[in-house]
């Protein structure tokens, strides 16, 4: 049997791992689930799947879940707090690592995961944004095996001979990172000024989490993952590019110098790219349905609009600049796109503010994760400078 954690098991890559898992109770045991705070739905997670270790990052959510489990007679045990989501991580009886919590806040876990030589499905892009430098040595040094799980990585992953974390895989010329649009591909510049959060939040595809729901109507989703895809593959950032494909059929393509485009496509499930980093080399079932490309009818394709989504241009900048500036980059990002999801920020601010952050931040080499945390920390003190600025400033003009 396969022992799996799953990091960040409430949230839509945490449920449709389970999902998958559940096909497979002759293979693959949950051992730990994990979640920053959510505990009802941990608690039904755990009902169901009955791992050793549930693990809150919220000590009082943990002592609620803990008191539920103790009256139902589980014998699952409770840790609360980031370093006990990290330890049950690189616990023995786990072979695989779902790291899928969002944001800066899966980094230590992923990194321990990876330190203790553990098949890493990496759904926590911001692991390789802000420290990807630190996940490939760690990579290396433990022998982990590092397999993406955003469906642009995997589709990527999928089109490649022979994939090795942080090398260039020989003979390809060019990278193509597919983007739906979001919500907002076609309307008017003027209008983005009263996007509401509900608004950016309804993918017109895919069903995700409200951050990365925004992220995907900015396009800053693309750009992370654009940062994402140099580091994983061993490509510069003028060798990886954009193309906005609104029926999100195509997940990404992979140039070859020969002239030939190799990809991948499915419809719009993560349990796809999911069952393929449990199965790989091999495949399974993942409950998925089948594509049927004459009723998808046709596959469109156009550059994204750099004027619509100026974030696209703020990540690869920080790439370019490498070191700590995608750490500050993502930092930022999180603070401005929190601010507008509590109506503290106009839509259109969010690029506004992280440009702002990202002249100011002091930057440097990426020596350690102290340095990253550094980093981090200082981005989001400056980001929040601008969104109070910002916010008073609309006030004003109303």
């Amino acid at each position: 049997m396969i022992g799996v954690a799953v990091l960040g098991s409430t949230g839509t890559v945490g449920r449709n791992t389970l999902e998958v898992l559940a096909l497979q109770p002759e293979r693959f045991r949950v051992v730990a689930l994990a979640a920053r705070s959510n505990g009802e739905r941990l608690l039904e997670q755990v009902r169901r799947f009955q791992p050793d270790w549930a693990v809150l990052e919220s000590a009082e959510a943990a002592q609620t879940l803990e008191q539920q489990l103790q009256l139902n007679g589980s014998r699952t045990r409770v840790a609360a707090g980031a370093q006990a989501i990290a330890d049950v991580a690189t616990g023995s009886e786990v072979h695989y690592v779902m790291a899928a919590i969002s944001g800066a806040a899966g980094l230590r876990s992923t990194l321990a995961a990876a330190s203790a030589g553990k098949r890493v499905l990496l759904a926590n892009k911001e692991s390789a944004v802000m420290a990807g430098e630190l996940l490939l040595a760690t990579v290396r040094t433990s022998g982990a095996e590092l397999i993406p799980i955003d469906s642009e990585h995997n589709a990527i992953f999928q089109c490649l001979s022979n994939f090795v974390p942080g090398k260039r895989c020989p003979g390809v010329r060019r990278l193509l990172l597919t983007a739906s649009g979001g919500p907002f591909l076609n309307w008017p510049l003027e209008a983005l000024v009263d996007v509401t959060p509900e608004q950016a939040c309804a993918h017109p595809r895919w069903r995700m989490g409200r951050k990365i729901s925004v992220d995907s109507a900015t396009l800053m989703n693309k750009g992370l993952e654009l940062i994402e895809a140099g580091v994983l593959f061993g490509m510069t950032q003028d060798e990886v590019e954009v193309v906005v494909h609104p029926q999100s059929i195509v997940h990404s393509l992979v140039e070859y110098e020969d002239g030939s485009m190799l990809a991948q496509l499915a419809g719009p499930d993560m349990r796809v790219p999911i069952a393929c980093a449990l199965a790989w080399p091999a495949r399974m079932p993942a409950g998925a349905d089948f594509l049927d490309l004459a009723r998808a009818g046709r596959l469109d394709f156009s550059a994204p609009d750099r004027e619509r989504f100026p974030c696209l241009g703020h990540a690869q900048a920080a790439a370019r600049l490498g070191g700590l500036s995608c750490a500050s980059l993502n930092a930022a990002d999180e603070v401005a796109v929190q601010a507008f999801l509590d109506r503290r920020l106009n839509f259109s601010d969010i690029p506004a503010v992280i440009e702002s952050v990202m002249g100011r931040v002091t930057g440097g080499v990426m020596a350690g994760l102290d340095a990253v945390l550094a980093a981090d920390n200082e981005a989001r003190a400056l980001a929040s400078e601008a969104v109070t600025r910002w916010a008073a400033s609309r006030r004003a003009y109303a």
